[in-house]
């Protein structure tokens, strides 16, 4: 595969995963900072969060997470001589409004990302730019009780409009949301929402995600109104749901679960709800409340291109097999038995990801953007302090073989950024023992460690790969 010379090689992290500072230069707390280690109860505070909220806990990982705050310059200089083209991070938005309805930004969280882009830029790295990464300001979740409340819509924009104009002629290339999709499979860490009582939890879920529908479309056009060179993306956390069998029930529960997955993208890249969402809304007594013109606005506002993460694809089925169930992180699956697993619950497809694009590609024509993929797991030293990960050189090379495939197809596709790059927190178990990078962080899942930076076997490798334009996956 030839992959085209403006192609973006890169990397992905986010700023709650790696920044750490969380009280520094004035930064307010976001829904992330509240969330303690896997072994403090991660998990299920993610789904029952009103039960640590008041809580004084002994351990939260982003609180210093791997110190990116104060460590980028050398950070960047380890991108930079991987070849690194783009690099996604996120600004966080707290950092910017501490409490999210501020009337005035915070200029030295806001100085801190002119730094961060400066240093991108001098090192030749484009920067991609996620506006709102999980991290919804907690102040905002006590006030207004999340995304549950149309004026955090407005809040958002106003944060959005800040950044647009600050770093105009820096960043081109924005995502609104992280993986929107994630809304209703994890509402605390999406939305800030907490779900109380008998209510309806799809109708807060569903309403919440049409608020950051419309606030999605309010930030493309306020992008293009400043930048008309901006590119505006949405994101969906994706992987394409296989039938378990033949069996037509199988079919037609996977074109279910793939219709679920795709709603937000079908409005943020089709400007208007889908057809099967009006059943889904139906059948789940969900009626969404709208303003007068948010149709208008949705139609009229569409993204520039998909970006999407790619971890596994999922299976479903309706038989005795759903019994065999993994979690797959926050995405519930049936175990496929022609795939490996790895200890987190991933299952590795590689082939996925072309069915995947190609899935994409059809439904939107619309560029792909590759923003996340990568391999978790647990790295052991060497004596000589080296890092052997033959199996992420595995997986990455398998993968953008598959994205080369995809590209043959026919699917446009503007780049491809591994997550993390460089170990940072896991977003679902806090840990930091999964670790994903090509660059070693000495950190422990107790925040124990000198956060010393250290290469391992794959980024040489993924040099390579880079310097080759993806021809050397030797």
């Amino acid at each position: 595969m030839k992959f085209p010379e403006n192609f973006m090689w890169g990397a992905a992290m986010a700023a709650n995963q790696c920044e750490g500072a969380w009280q520094e230069d004035g930064k307010g707390p976001s829904v992330v900072d509240l969330l303690p280690s896997a072994a403090g109860g991660r998990w299920d505070m993610l789904y029952h969060p009103e039960k640590y909220l008041d809580r004084e806990l002994s351990y939260y990982p982003s609180h210093e997470a791997i110190d990116f705050y104060h460590r980028y310059p050398e950070d960047i200089r380890l991108l930079a001589e991987m070849g690194i083209r783009a690099f996604r991070t996120s600004i966080s938005w707290p950092r910017i409004y501490p409490n999210g309805d501020d009337e005035t930004p915070n200029e030295k969280g806001l100085a801190f990302y002119d730094r961060l882009f400066d240093e991108c830029l001098r090192c030749g790295i484009e920067p991609v730019v996620t506006l709102c990464h999980f991290d919804t300001p907690y102040a905002l979740v006590q006030k207004y009780g999340g995304w549950r409340d149309r004026r955090v819509a407005d809040f958002y924009c106003r944060y959005c409009r800040t950044v647009f104009e600050r770093y105009k002629g820096k960043v081109r290339y924005w995502i609104t949301f992280n993986e929107i999709n994630m809304l209703t499979h994890i509402p605390f860490l999406g939305g800030g929402l907490l779900l109380e009582g008998e209510e309806n939890r799809q109708q807060v879920m569903y309403q919440a995600a049409h608020h950051q529908l419309v606030a999605s479309a309010m930030a493309v056009r306020l992008a293009h109104e400043i930048d008309p060179q901006n590119q505006v993306g949405c994101m969906l956390a994706a992987g394409s749901f296989y039938p378990y069998s033949c069996r037509p029930e199988d079919v037609m529960a996977s074109v279910e679960k793939n219709h679920e997955n795709y709603l937000f993208i079908d409005v943020q890249s089709r400007g208007a709800y889908p057809g099967y969402a009006k059943r889904l809304f139906a059948e789940n007594g969900v009626e969404l409340q709208m303003e007068p013109g948010d149709e208008e606005l949705l139609r009229n506002n569409t993204v520039d291109y998909v970006a999407f993460s790619y971890y596994s694809s999922r299976l479903i089925g309706t038989g005795e097999e759903t019994k065999n169930v993994v979690d797959g992180n926050a995405v519930t699956t049936l175990r496929n038995p022609y795939l490996d697993i790895t200890a987190w619950g991933r299952q590795i497809d590689p082939v996925g990801l072309r069915v995947t694009m190609n899935d994409l590609y059809d439904r939107y024509q619309k560029p792909l953007f590759v923003v996340e993929n990568g391999l978790g797991c647990a790295d052991c030293p060497q004596e000589d302090g080296s890092i052997q990960d033959d199996y992420r050189i595995d997986y990455t090379r398998r993968h953008i073989r598959q994205m080369g495939e995809a590209m043959k197809d026919g699917v446009e596709c503007m780049g491809y950024l591994t997550w993390g790059t460089i170990d940072l927190v896991s977003a679902g178990g806090g840990e930091m023992s999964k670790r994903y990078g090509f660059i070693y962080v000495d950190r422990d899942d107790a925040g124990k460690g000198s956060l010393e930076r250290r290469k391992k076997k794959s980024y040489d490798w993924y040099r390579r790969v880079i310097a080759s334009n993806g021809e050397d996956l030797g």
